[in-house]
């Protein structure tokens, strides 16, 4: 070990050890360890135990567990305070800028005990109202996280989707009469990406875009995310582009049914259906088996578009932990060319969430009237709760309560760790609930930190068809999930798909557009989507299962 990687072994000591609130002294003495080896020049693997000894911030003790790792390779402490720490924990510990003493009120006060359970934290304003946090912290915490895990080689779809555009129209710009466009996971919408790839129709490199600060070279954008370019004769454009937009299954399969198909000399990939005798498939949709059946049945859907949206369902407000009041959360969903919000704060039990207490409900719909009686006709608002699912799968709140909101999205917010068949009871008792209306986020994962609790998707889908229940597909990044290869068996049981924002922010509805990307890889249409009802209809429907 180099004298470097046995500091840092000190350091995390350290850390590890403040993060329980062990002895304040010994915490002290492997900070000293740290500082003074990270800075010492002779090899520390060269040197007797007694020169160990005698350096400065060392001593017997800690010369001893030098030692240690110098022979075995790990420091027995360490381990054992490993073992008693997540390590979704020891990561959060491990990035610079939050430290230990932030750490623990995380891990202790949110139980959070990932980066990507951070970071949805954060996304539901939760850190702010820790004690010595605040949005100032917060948003600081924030960007670290997303630094750190940009660093890590995957993304949300999110993460990346407005830079690939912003980057695709500065290089257009840059090379006004050279075709060019996205390709690879971003241009079919997956959930997670890990490049920027852009297909461009010229054999020359783009040294004038570097030279210019567009590129830091031609495998990073200017922010350091990983670049893929590829380069293509004009002419052959079409071709590249079908290949590069399809995915390696898609391609094949097309390639393998018509064997002389020919993808030479074609300006656009529409040239390449045409000559195969199909309707154009859209790339998202390109992920999807049944997608290349249905075009040669002439029978593809209509997809869904983002002006198919009449209404915001799922948001959050300051009654429980949203960042924007309710007046303002309506104002802005009215701004944006919506003609209904549904209110959906969190239920009493979520306590971490500042959920409602009966009371609290009813000066909510007192607040709720009163905003329908001033923003006129064109626009209304729904008395609707986000209820947690209980562990037995009962609702939160009491038959009284429950009879007087317009919709409930049932959620799972607590006791996750679930195996398959205790979650889909769970759920199963939640989508008889007479007054469910929602089943929200239906399997809790958090892309890139969490993977969701196992349940049985066709039972799932199969009760909500009978319950008349509508499954969510939550548009944040972190989430979206219902999962877009379930929206196919879905729509054949007829059970109605809600994009929901879940927007603890007047930002966060514009999430909205995530979630129709994600419906659109499932082959989700306008009429197989709950929130394109108008305000009316929607009314209607909720009020129908009762």
């Amino acid at each position: 070990m180099t004298n470097k990687e046995i500091a840092k072994t000190f350091q995390l000591l350290g850390d590890i050890m403040e993060l329980h609130g062990e002895n304040s002294f010994k915490i002290r003495s492997y900070q000293q360890a740290y500082l003074s080896l990270r800075k010492w020049e002779k090899p520390l693997s060269e040197m007797s135990r007694e020169e160990i000894n005698e350096i400065k911030g060392v001593g017997k003790a800690i010369g001893d567990k030098i030692v240690e790792l110098l022979t075995t390779g790990q420091l027995n402490t360490l381990e054992k305070y490993r073992s008693m720490t997540p390590a979704g924990v020891q990561e959060i510990i491990a990035i610079p800028g939050i430290g230990p003493k932030k750490t623990a009120l995380i891990w202790k006060e949110l139980g959070v005990e990932s980066v990507g359970e951070l970071l949805y934290a954060i996304q539901e304003n939760r850190l702010a109202e820790l004690k010595g946090f605040g949005n100032k912290t917060q948003d600081d915490i924030r960007d670290k996280l997303e630094y750190y895990q940009r660093a890590q080689g995957k993304y949300h779809f999110a993460a990346l989707d407005q830079e690939a555009q912003a980057l695709l129209n500065a290089l257009q710009q840059q090379y006004p009469d050279t075709p060019m466009c996205l390709v690879g996971e971003l241009a079919r919408c997956a959930n997670i990406v890990s490049h920027i790839d852009i297909l461009i129709g010229r054999e020359a490199r783009l040294q004038e875009a570097i030279d210019q600060g567009l590129l830091q070279s031609e495998d990073l954008s200017t922010r350091g995310t990983p670049l893929r370019l590829y380069y293509c004769r004009p002419e052959a454009f079409g071709g590249q582009q079908f290949t590069l937009r399809s995915g390696a299954a898609f391609a094949e399969y097309i390639h393998n049914t018509y064997p002389t198909l020919d993808t030479r000399d074609a300006d656009s990939e529409l040239v390449i259906f045409e000559r195969a005798g199909l309707p154009f498939v859209a790339p998202e949709l390109r992920d999807l088996p049944e997608s290349l059946a249905w075009a040669q049945a002439g029978k593809l859907p209509q997809l869904i578009e983002d002006t198919d949206i009449k209404g915001v369902i799922h948001t959050h407000t300051t009654y429980s932990d949203g960042l924007h009041s309710l007046a303002e959360m309506c104002a802005h969903a009215q701004s944006l060319g919506y003609t209904y919000i549904g209110i959906t704060d969190h239920s009493k039990a979520a306590f971490y969430a500042q959920g409602l207490e009966p009371e609290r409900v009813l000066m909510q719909w007192r607040e709720i009237d009163a905003l329908n009686e001033a923003m006129g006709p064109d626009f209304h608002i729904f008395k609707g709760i986000e209820s947690d699912i209980l562990n037995d799968g009962s609702l939160d709140y009491p038959e009284d309560i429950l009879a007087g909101f317009d919709f409930i999205i049932a959620s799972v917010h607590s006791n996750l760790r679930m195996d398959e068949e205790k979650a889909t009871r769970r759920l199963l008792r939640a989508i008889e609930n007479p007054f469910t209306t929602i089943l929200g986020h239906p399997t809790g994962r958090l892309l890139l930190s969490r993977p969701g609790y196992p349940i049985h998707h066709q039972l799932i889908i199969d009760a909500c068809a009978a319950n008349g229940v509508a499954i969510e597909l939550n548009a944040s990044p972190w989430r979206l999930d219902l999962d877009w290869t379930w929206i196919p068996y879905a729509m054949e049981r007829g059970v109605l798909i809600s994009v929901n924002p879940d927007a603890h922010s007047r930002e966060g509805i514009k999430d909205i557009y995530y979630g129709v990307r994600s419906a659109r890889k499932g082959g989700l249409t306008a009429a197989g989507c709950l929130n394109t009802l108008t305000a009316e209809m929607f009314l209607k429907h909720c009020k129908s299962k009762r």
